[in-house]
């Protein structure tokens, strides 16, 4: 696999290694994360192209780690006068070194991805050919459909990781989104459906009639829905959350409680809570970036360990937490593979990549059946989180008032409102039609965005608060 990190650059990679080795001496733990970055995305809206971008980045962001502080300092020039610069920069955090250097990563033999650039193929004009497609696939779907705006991005990335007395570490990270959004009007009424996927690949996969139009057909469906929907009663009532995408709430308001960083703190609702039972029997929840193809997948992360499946909760009792490097030392665990970071500018923090509830043995059918009186909720939108309380508002795009088993009207402007502890303990019933997201996540944390992964199957949860419009 090539690698052109350092292509057309005053730095080579014997220079780099050397210097990263001086720069490091006497700390903890640390690496040089070097990065080269292509990407391009495009919007067709209101009939036109509206947008087409593209973008090259290359740069390095140096770590110095000693106890529990972090020097860090990057540059998008490439050389050894900006490596020096760094290595001066970085040795500000030296107070509280133990003059021990960690151990390295394992290493690994798999490769996830090739260095297929997605940039590269289909043309420019096959791309935005494309999208005018389907602008004009969803109108003539129907007369009510007023505004079609359509997406399509794409970024090939290459990663090398320097570490003192450790060979040199690869990566190339493809991802590829494809997005179609809907606006409907009826009687005055509007209202809007979405729908993507996307992942780890190039743009081949995406683009075939029979992948856009699906997406296509989704988002009009949505918007649709929409059109019939009644005010969402409030109250306390159970709640069916469907499965794949509405594991998002699982990723929201319990996985970034289950970061290692914020229980070494103990900022967490889970610090200190290794073995004890969190959730209800039944519930395991997985991180795992090791999955080909997945938004979330890596080879390994951006401090060079291979990812890998690791069991947060198993069957309700909390086993573990996700782990960067410097937060597994300093709890005395392993790394996991979590350590990541936006791209060459960012330092690593632990974070999710797919993380998701296994599925149960209960049919969908018979979950559904189950539900007297309450929400069928199947798509969620934007929410907040308080990482310490577990506390979160999610806002539903796609549910259905449920009676007597029998799925009824949309409802719109319905909110879950909880806590991740506590929603995981009224678990009722797991669903085994076990599905992850279409490709879609992003996840935030201390203003880095990186590209991750949820699912679950079809669960029942008892006495979830629902915010509504109708408040009877």
């Amino acid at each position: 696999m090539t690698n052109p990190v350092f292509e057309d650059t005053d730095l080579d990679l014997a220079q780099a290694s050397s210097l990263t080795e001086d720069a490091l001496n006497g700390a903890d733990d640390g690496e040089m994360f070097a990065e080269r970055s292509v990407s391009e995305s495009f919007v067709f809206d209101d009939g036109r192209l509206k947008n087409a971008s593209y973008d090259a980045t290359r740069g390095f962001g140096l770590r110095r780690v000693t106890g529990e502080k972090t020097g860090y300092a990057h540059s998008t020039e490439l050389s050894p006068a900006a490596m020096k610069r760094a290595a001066n920069a970085v040795r500000a955090a030296d107070r509280g070194a133990s003059g021990i250097w960690a151990d390295a990563p394992h290493r690994t033999n798999a490769m996830l991805y090739g260095d297929a650039d997605p940039a590269d193929s289909p043309s420019f004009t096959e791309k935005t050919e494309l999208l005018a497609r389907i602008d004009a696939y969803v109108r003539a779907q129907d007369p009510r459909v007023i505004q079609v705006s359509a997406s399509l991005s794409g970024e090939q990335r290459h990663i090398t990781i320097l570490r003192p007395g450790m060979d040199p570490i690869f990566d190339c990270r493809p991802l590829v989104r494809i997005g179609v959004a809907v606006t409907v009007e009826e009687n005055g009424r509007r209202e809007n459906g979405h729908a993507g996927a996307g992942g780890r690949t190039t743009y081949e996969q995406w683009i075939t009639p029979q992948s856009w139009q699906s997406l296509a057909d989704e988002a009009l469906r949505q918007a649709l829905v929409n059109l019939q929907a009644v005010d969402c009663p409030a109250g306390e009532m159970d709640v069916v959350l469907g499965p794949g995408w509405p594991g998002i709430l699982l990723h929201e308001a319990i996985g970034h409680g289950l970061e290692g960083d914020f229980n070494r703190k103990g900022e967490s609702a889970f610090s200190g809570r290794i073995g004890e039972r969190v959730a209800a029997k039944g519930v395991t929840v997985v991180d795992d970036g090791s999955i080909a193809e997945r938004r979330g997948s890596l080879t390994v992360d951006d401090e060079g360990t291979p990812t890998r499946p690791t069991t947060l909760i198993e069957d309700g009792i909390l086993v573990g937490y996700m782990q960067d490097r410097q937060n597994a030392r300093l709890m005395g665990m392993e790394p996991t593979g979590n350590g990541r970071r936006e791209s060459f500018s960012c330092p690593p923090l632990p974070r999710m990549t797919n993380t998701f509830m296994r599925a149960g043995e209960h049919d969908p059918d018979e979950i559904l059946a189950s539900l007297k009186d309450g929400i069928y909720a199947v798509n969620f939108g934007g929410g907040q989180v308080d990482i310490t309380s577990g506390k979160f508002v999610f806002q539903c795009t796609e549910a259905y008032l449920v009676k007597n088993g029998k799925i009824g009207a949309p409802v719109k402007g319905a909110t879950l409102i909880g806590d991740g502890p506590s929603v995981l303990t009224r678990v009722q019933m797991i669903g085994n039609d076990f599905s992850l997201d279409p490709g879609i996540g992003v996840c935030g944390k201390a203003g880095q965005g990186v590209p991750v992964g949820v699912g679950q199957p079809t669960i029942k949860v008892a006495s979830v608060t629902v915010g509504g419009a109708d408040v009877g």
